[in-house]
């Protein structure tokens, strides 16, 4: 059975490895690799919100339960992320900065699926959008190296791509709908 408090602790173990994002990213795929465990552990996924499960200046543990159909803006972490899915898919949009542009507007670069068992890493510099494109609740273990929550970040305006400082409010609210 899953055991937050038991996987918070191996994701701090990890953090004192040379190449702590991939011991991460091993530690979560694992975890995912037994979706029921993680699911009686953690809950069946409900409408959705943000679980915090740890939060220190080294990292930061979240439980994600993303709304069916939910889109989030692109927007960016500053810090590396594994991500691991539980229970549905996320749909990611990669996308890069265009160059010699002041008004920090991005184009899109690529795309990566992800579905239950999955788990990817993304480096400190990634900037990517999320679907979640099913019709239910999508679970997913998200670790960042570092604390995501007291981190200045951006976002940016869907429609225009213009940067902006990224809502935390307004997310929270956007998971909670």
């Amino acid at each position: 059975m899953f055991d937050r408090d038991q996987f918070v602790a191996d994701c701090q173990a990890a953090l004192g490895n040379k190449q702590a994002a991939m011991a991460v990213r091993d530690l979560v795929a694992r975890t995912v690799s037994e979706p029921a465990a993680v699911k009686r552990g953690l809950g069946e996924p409900k409408p959705g919100g943000i679980d915090i499960l740890h939060r220190s200046p080294e990292m930061t543990v979240v439980n994600l339960i993303w709304p069916a159909n939910m889109i989030i803006m692109p927007h960016d972490h500053r810090m590396w992320s594994v991500i691991g899915i539980y229970d549905g898919r996320e749909d990611n949009i990669l996308w890069r900065r265009l160059p010699d542009r002041p008004d920090g507007r991005i184009e899109a670069a690529g795309a990566r699926s992800i579905s239950t068992g999955d788990a990817v890493t993304f480096g400190a510099d990634i900037i990517h959008s999320v679907i979640n494109p099913i019709s239910r609740p999508t679970g997913a273990i998200h670790v960042y190296g570092g604390d995501l929550f007291g981190t200045e970040r951006s976002e940016w305006d869907p429609a225009s791509l213009e940067e902006r400082a990224y809502d935390t409010d307004k997310v929270r609210r956007m998971f909670k709908r």
